[in-house]
């Protein structure tokens, strides 16, 4: 397997989470580090390819005529837009 250096700057306190995490698991933390990389492409990875499949052939065609169809109500407490929201 070929390898690639990459200079990674984290914040002090992930570095000094990861490392305790790694001791934990007894691996180096390099190997937690890419260990953790892998994971995390795997997960975006599937979800991507879950979506891709769960869409299927469908297209945002009639998106607008189920929105017309909701209801004309105020939100609920706490779902309101932030007062400097601005539509685009």
């Amino acid at each position: 397997m070929s390898k690639a250096t990459y200079p990674l700057k984290l914040p002090t306190s992930l570095k000094k989470e990861a490392a305790r995490l790694a001791k934990q698991d007894g691996v180096s933390l390099n190997q937690w580090i890419a260990t953790a990389v892998a994971q995390k492409i795997g997960v975006v990875e599937t979800t991507a390819e879950f979506l891709k499949r769960r869409a299927g052939n469908a297209s945002g065609s009639g998106l607008s005529d189920i929105l017309r169809q909701a209801p004309d109500r105020a939100p609920d407490p706490g779902d309101e837009l932030p007062p400097d929201w601005v539509s685009s």
